[in-house]
């Protein structure tokens, strides 16, 4: 069996740092296309931002810089995708900098007017990480459609903080700004709403996650990888088993340095 395999070579495995230096703290910015995530980005930023593409893919980053209480954050926007699961490059980019690029805080952009088809990458962005923030975005569209937004409900049974936002006026930004240092500084401690899994699934869950612990300490999400590898995620299984998982890192999930800028 595959756990097995990995078993009999973590003493093998070369382990590399999971949190590059780096002396701003850092927010990735998520979301489905068309949400007004750029919006943001541009809203927070100003002009302390520059483009780029992301090392060995064709695909368009950007990066910016801002502040709140006399602290620099550096903000990283991501391919807007639909889903983690899948693999589009895009959909590879945000997905494997949510789970390596160690975000001190992840900001899931959704549009209020179709929340509830946003929310899929919303649950699985909080499969991965404990530390994020449901910025349900375009507020006075979804009010022309008399639509109405429950934040504290929304919060409720998300577990996590929710921000209202109309980017294209500000409306909402110090407020998000103000979750963003909270959860960013462990102030506020997020409790996502997790996928129960069968007990099959668990079961071997359990005996997958602590193997990869093992050969990849610092990972604070082993369970999304112990799940994507039972669901038969290639890319993540190679990865492992040639012991070069956290490599993704190292080709510039996060790179603080001045190559990655035009």
């Amino acid at each position: 069996m595959f756990w097995k395999k990995l078993k009999s070579k973590t003493e093998n495995f070369v382990q590399v740092e999971i949190i590059p230096s780096r002396k701003n703290k850092i927010v990735a910015l998520a979301g489905n296309p068309n949400t007004g995530k750029s919006t943001i980005f541009n809203r927070l930023t100003g002009l302390k931002q520059h483009t780029g593409n992301w090392p060995g893919k064709t695909v368009t980053r950007a990066e910016g810089e801002f502040e709140i209480n006399d602290e620099v954050y550096t903000l990283i926007d991501l391919p807007g995708t639909y889903s983690l699961l899948s693999t589009s490059e895009d959909e590879e980019i945000a997905r494997d900098f949510v789970l390596f690029g160690n975000p001190d805080t992840t900001v899931i952009v959704c549009d209020a007017s179709v929340l509830e088809r946003n929310l899929n990458l919303a649950f699985q962005i909080m499969q991965i990480t404990n530390r994020c923030i449901l910025c349900i975005n375009l507020i006075d569209e979804a009010k022309r459609k008399g639509i109405e937004i429950d934040k504290d409900v929304i919060e409720k049974e998300l577990g996590i903080p929710v921000v209202l936002t109309n980017a294209r006026s500000g409306e909402g930004i110090e407020s998000l700004k103000e979750k963003i240092f909270l959860v960013s500084n462990r102030i506020l401690k997020p409790n996502p709403r997790k996928i129960e899994h069968k007990k099959e699934i668990k079961d071997k869950l359990n005996q997958l996650i602590p193997l990869i612990d093992k050969a990849f300490p610092g990972l604070y999400s082993t369970e999304w990888i112990a799940l994507r590898l039972l669901q038969g995620d290639e890319k993540i299984r190679k990865a492992i088993e040639n012991g070069n998982l956290l490599e993704l890192i190292n080709k510039g999930l996060f790179n603080g340095n001045e190559e990655f800028r035009n």
